[in-house]
């Protein structure tokens, strides 16, 4: 089903399905050790993790053209620093026993503040990490006991503190705002924490109730109420301005960075609609207009590998305009801006609206979301495909 590579940056995702317990907020794929018993463990998991990306490098390997070099690495989950320093250095290992690195390649792993330390910084500086994202989402600590957050409100700015000791230049913070209960005073003193880190990079959601979460649970019988959009347009004025006058901007809607070389480039492969692939249960992969998505369960995942072949739930080739919608959907969210050369002709009467209503400028090249139009991004990119 592969034709080929689509010619853009490359990169590899890992995903980790491990977590220590499960945050009330989290939809994503993920399993705590009472849940998965001894169906699944990390070591089953890193085995049939080296299974499959021994499978993928020889589909990749009879593609035509050259394989290019891995761009890069992202180890996420679930709680990547779970595996402890050894085991996130197996993974990278891994990674580098199947697919050329770029000399230069960034390599990023996502991790939990309370399941770090200066030695596990050092470990896997020393295993050929560049970059660490923690998850702080918040200082206050009754919004992190909403959301079913482990660590303490103090732990992620001496994490992003031990992570720069280690040698780390490249550190991101993220944040969850809208939290409910969470006041001015709580995001303020939040970002006084993310600045006083001294990270070169900050990602900030919006927090979204997701179907089946406990979160939903509480929010439907009415023991929490569900986020205000009114005071999620205002928090995120809130946090933009903040990190800005500290000379931290924008690059995409959600993310913010102190200069080029911080902002995260295997987040920029898929929002410039470059290929990937995604490695664990239930990752999701791209390469050249194909798009193809594991099974979920740990202990399923590693039967699909041990039984050869890749271990694809399913399959499906986009359709042209299909990564048409993709290309202005994720495109418009950059601060770089949408190609005018991309858009269909029937989006012009959009584009002259989102421009005339002050929601975009338009350059001879690009259109660009202004300030406002970022809060209403979903609808300009709504109007631009109908």
């Amino acid at each position: 089903m592969l034709r080929g590579f689509g010619g853009g940056a490359f990169g590899v995702y890992v995903h980790v399905p491990f977590c220590a317990t499960r945050c009330g907020y989290c939809d994503f794929n993920t399993y705590t050790a009472g849940e998965l018993g001894t169906s699944a463990s990390p070591e089953s998991w890193l085995a049939a993790l080296r299974g499959e990306l021994g499978v993928a490098a020889a589909e990749f390997g009879r593609l035509p053209g050259a394989q290019p070099e891995v761009a890069t690495v992202f180890v996420g989950g679930g709680t990547p620093s779970l595996l402890g320093g050894d085991g996130l250095a197996a993974v990278l290992d891994a990674v580098r026993a199947e697919f050329p690195l770029a000399p230069d390649a960034e390599v990023t792993t996502e991790s939990n503040p309370e399941s770090t330390s200066p030695e596990f910084f050092a470990r896997i500086r020393d295993a050929g990490y560049t970059r660490v994202s923690l998850g702080m989402q918040s200082a206050a600590r009754h919004v992190l006991a909403i959301l079913d957050r482990t660590h303490t409100p103090g732990r992620a700015v001496a994490a992003a503190r031990e992570a720069r000791a280690a040698g780390f230049d490249h550190v991101n913070l993220d944040l969850i705002y809208g939290t409910p209960g969470e006041t001015d005073a709580d995001l303020d003193a939040s970002l006084d924490a993310v600045l006083a880190a001294g990270v070169d990079h900050v990602s900030a959601y919006s927090l979204i109730v997701e179907d089946g979460t406990a979160l939903a649970r509480k929010v439907r019988r009415g023991e929490l109420p569900a986020p205000d959009e009114d005071v999620l347009a205002a928090r995120y004025e809130r946090i933009d301005a903040r990190l800005g006058a500290a000379g931290l901007r924008w690059y995409e809607v959600s993310n913010w960075a102190a200069n080029d070389s911080a902002r995260c480039r295997h987040n920029l492969g898929y929002w410039d609609g470059g290929d990937w692939l995604g490695a664990g249960p239930g990752a999701h992969s791209h390469v050249g207009g194909v798009r193809w998505w594991n099974v979920k369960h740990p202990a399923r995942y590693a039967e699909r590998v041990a039984r050869g072949g890749l271990p694809a739930a399913g399959w499906e080739t986009l359709t042209p305009e299909e990564q048409y919608t993709e290309r202005v959907m994720l495109t418009l969210r950059l601060r770089s801006g949408l190609p005018l050369a991309d858009l269909d002709p029937s989006a012009s009467p959009a584009v002259d609206r989102a421009v005339a209503d002050g929601l975009a400028t338009r350059t001879p090249t690009h259109l660009i979301l202004t300030d406002r139009g970022r809060l209403l991004a979903d609808g300009i990119i709504r109007d631009l495909l109908l």
